[in-house]
């Protein structure tokens, strides 16, 4: 048998993907409670970053809208969940959490996308705060009142419908990147200009994949909101949540496919790591770890790994 077959990336990288999946499956059944629920928040990361990196990374638009969509999805839950009981089924609300996070993008895409550069930035930045003030304005002089309490869901359901969240979103991800699709949304980021001349629908391609992205975001928001079980408008529409997928996706690197994924799921789990053992210090480690990410691996930890990769095999090469 030739044993190349076994080294063809087209067999072990889906091999590998599935015995990763089987391996998150199978976590309830033989990890601990704390095990759960940690690996629930590292989905959850991971499904932010990878959703931002698959309109940001090929089109090259730096979104920071990623919380507006985010805290659509956890008022969704909210509302659709209250404390006192709901007829609706928690798999339904996940989806119209996506629906709703869509639409509110592609309206928000079609007014705005035609802005570049730190415009766009600073506009999706400002969609997140101007969500916020509404929701606290009708809050408070509508309903007269401050935040909401969920409906309780147990852990291993939500445990499975982020990881279902997350599968489909890989999926995604995949499809896009391999399809014309993708094509033209790598061909704006590399010359906006040129691909528009080519015949490529520039504002349309740029309008959908901001939508799809922001279908992932409301879902994980939709989910993360029924473990918190108590979100009002501070919470929901936190800023970290602009921020923290934008920096997850440069550690793990944005070069490969895996590297955003790579990178949100060490990320996530240092954050809840530090967060845990070190309540009062975890910022200040947390910054040092990003200040050595951009200064000793400006490429993140996939061109750590292939720049280490290239030099064993040189070495390799060398010897013989």
């Amino acid at each position: 048998m030739d044993m190349s077959l076994f080294r063809s990336r087209r067999l072990w990288i889906p091999g590998l993907a599935l015995l990763v999946l089987v391996g998150l499956a199978t976590l309830p059944l033989y990890g601990s409670l704390y095990m759960t629920i940690l690996m629930t928040a590292i989905l959850m990361y991971i499904i932010l970053t990878v959703s931002w990196v698959i309109f940001s990374g090929p089109s090259g638009y730096l979104s920071l809208a990623s919380a507006a969509f985010f805290g659509v999805g956890i008022y969704t839950s909210a509302i659709l969940l209250p404390n006192t009981g709901a007829v609706i089924p928690v798999i339904v609300v996940v989806l119209i959490a996506g629906a709703i996070s869509f639409v509110v993008a592609v309206l928000v895409g079609a007014l705005t996308l035609r802005l570049k550069g730190i415009y766009f930035a600073i506009f999706t930045f400002g969609l997140v705060e101007l969500i916020k003030q509404v929701l606290i304005f009708f809050e408070i002089s509508v309903t007269g009142t401050r935040g909401r309490f969920i409906m309780l869901v147990d852990t291993q359901t939500i445990f499975y419908i982020m990881l279902g969240v997350f599968v489909v979103l890989m999926l995604t991800a995949y499809f896009i990147r391999r399809s014309k699709f993708g094509l033209a949304l790598r061909s704006i980021g590399e010359n906006e200009e040129a691909a528009a001349h080519s015949g490529v629908n520039v504002t349309m391609v740029k309008v959908i994949t901001f939508g799809i992205s922001a279908v992932f975001m409301g879902a994980a928001g939709a989910v993360i909101a029924m473990r918190w079980t108590y979100i009002d408008p501070y919470i929901a529409f936190n800023t970290l949540f602009s921020f923290l997928p934008v920096l997850m996706a440069i550690f793990g690197g944005l070069g490969q496919f895996y590297g955003p994924l790579i990178g949100a799921a060490i990320f996530a789990y240092l954050e809840e790591t530090l967060l845990t053992k070190f309540p009062y210090y975890y910022m200040l480690i947390f910054g040092c770890v990003l200040v050595g990410t951009m200064l000793f691996m400006p490429m993140g930890l996939t061109g750590l790994i292939q720049k280490g990769w290239r030099r064993l095999i040189g070495g390799q090469h060398a010897d013989a």
